[in-house]
């Protein structure tokens, strides 16, 4: 029976964790997760997870912040003046902004505080800081 090894690509059944127990997301409701190893296309931990398993192989493994998605980066908080915000947006903690550079490239924020002429965006990914843990089931190498 084969293995996984590096650049074969695979599909995998996966419930992603928060140490606490809190699902972040799952694809067991839908098609497996379809990659190929070595492309960068995930997080490192969760790559190397996958490494030497098998057809049918269930794990559960523990992902450091180093192997998943880094420590929170002070330098992606951001102050913004209100008056550069669309009249529409009502700023509130919480709430979702895209930002869109010189390039067309969007930038995805969070709103993490609100003052009188001013907000503060956080650009870090939602899971930036977090040791997660997955749930595996490899269901194929192709």
């Amino acid at each position: 029976m084969s293995i996984v090894k590096e650049n074969d690509t695979v599909k995998v059944h996966y419930t992603g964790k928060l140490k606490n127990g809190q699902i972040f997301d799952s694809s067991l409701e839908r098609e497996p997760l379809e990659f190929t190893l070595g492309k960068g296309m995930l997080i490192p931990g969760f790559e190397n997870a996958v490494i030497d398993m098998k057809v049918n192989d269930k794990k559960t493994v523990d992902i450091p912040v180093t192997e998943a998605y880094g420590e929170v980066k002070q330098e992606l908080f951001h102050k913004v003046e209100k008056t550069q915000l669309p009249e529409e947006v009502k700023p509130e903690v919480g709430l979702g902004l895209v930002s869109k550079d010189a390039q067309g490239n969007e930038h995805p924020f969070k709103i993490v505080e609100v003052n009188d002429d001013h907000i503060v965006v956080d650009g870090n990914h939602p899971l930036a800081g977090q040791e997660l843990v997955f749930d595996l089931e490899l269901v194929e190498i192709k």
